[in-house]
């Protein structure tokens, strides 16, 4: 396996003889154009770290695999025969990986140099499992997005920028650290997800069995938002995204509900989830003179519940055995306006493409 040790005065080294502190996973899907920087980003990372780079290619169509073999010998690469997706893509890699700490990074985003080394020196002080992000920066424009989340009753991320709040609800998968030991007493990503969200059940499934969600105020990643399926932040004061972004985050956010809610707030919350769907999906289609809307985006939310429900009940049922915080200590990072509706009052009506 490849091993590169990280420092200012020296460039990589392969070698197997111990095994690395941090093992740093990045999910790639084409894009030839983003994972150079990726990794050269880890290159540059100070503090001589030893880091193992791992990289899923998820069958990618344009020669991605045979480029990180060519120009990247020393970082290990699972070359997937078929597409499957970021939460399969994630437990092959944690599987393989050999470090103590994970840091799950898209490869549509970049380290600032100090980045591990700041998330070494917090999950060290913490002296407990805990999952930690970093501001996250627009690649493109340098604007703080986000330092970490945290949510709404329906469990929309609300993008903190207080570097003063440590606690959050949520953090990105596009760089989310956790030590392998909690990533295995978790269970990973629900495979069956697909892509989208699972970030957010990891977090809830951690916090309600006592682990910190934490998100540092120094140092970051940039980040090309929306590089991989479109949409995630206000384009010219305007919200857009596309219909499988959409329908995505609406079915898992769901999924997550369902599996993560305490009771009885689930039967509180799941209905009156599920009403405001569909009336959302009705509105936006009578609105926008579109079908699609509620065909694509809203209604398939329904089937999936049924279609799902065995597996959403078998992770219910492990979710609440290993649950250790009261409600109301789950609830502490919740913002209880709706984030959509707070969305709604400033951007309008969502551009959907």
């Amino acid at each position: 396996m490849a091993l590169s040790r990280i420092s200012p005065e020296q460039g990589p080294i392969s070698g197997d003889a111990q095994p690395p502190t941090i093992s740093v996973c990045i999910a790639h899907y084409q894009g030839i154009e983003l994972i150079d920087a990726c990794i050269a980003s880890l290159r540059a990372q100070a503090g001589g770290i030893d880091v193992e780079i791992v990289v899923h290619d998820d069958a990618s169509p344009d020669g991605s695999a045979a480029h990180i073999r060519a120009q990247h010998p020393d970082v290990k690469l699972i070359a997937s025969a078929e597409n499957v997706g970021f939460c399969v893509a994630n437990n092959r890699m944690a599987a393989a990986a050999r470090g103590d700490w994970l840091l799950l990074l898209n490869n549509d985003a970049t380290l600032l140099p100090d980045a591990l080394q700041a998330l070494l020196a917090e999950a060290e002080r913490l002296g407990r499992p805990a999952i930690l992000t970093l501001p996250q920066v627009d690649a493109g424009t340098g604007e703080l997005l986000d330092i970490g989340s945290r949510l709404d009753p329906f469990l929309n991320p609300v993008p903190n920028r207080d570097p003063s709040l440590g606690e959050v609800g949520t953090v990105h998968g596009a760089c989310l650290w956790i030590p392998k030991s909690l990533w295995r007493e978790l269970g990973g990503f629900p495979e069956w997800f697909g892509s989208v969200a699972e970030d957010l059940y990891l977090c809830c499934r951690a916090r309600l069995a006592g682990y910190p969600v934490r998100a540092l105020g120094a140092s970051g990643y940039r980040h090309r938002v929306g590089a991989s399926f479109g949409g995630g932040k206000p384009v010219d004061g305007r919200l857009a995204s596309t219909f499988r972004r959409r329908a995505l985050s609406e079915r898992n956010k769901t999924f997550v509900l369902a599996t993560i809610c305490p009771a009885p707030y689930l039967q509180l919350l799941l209905p009156l989830h599920l009403l405001l769907l569909l009336t959302e999906g009705c509105l936006l289609s009578l609105l926008r003179l579109d079908g699609r809307y509620l065909r694509q985006i809203y209604l398939p939310v329904f089937g999936a519940l049924l279609q799902r429900r065995r597996e959403i009940s078998a992770e219910r049922r492990r979710t609440m055995t290993g649950r250790r915080v009261k409600a109301a200590d789950f609830f502490a990072v919740f913002d209880w306006m709706p984030y959509k509706l707070r969305m709604l009052l400033r951007h309008g009506l969502p551009r959907v493409d």
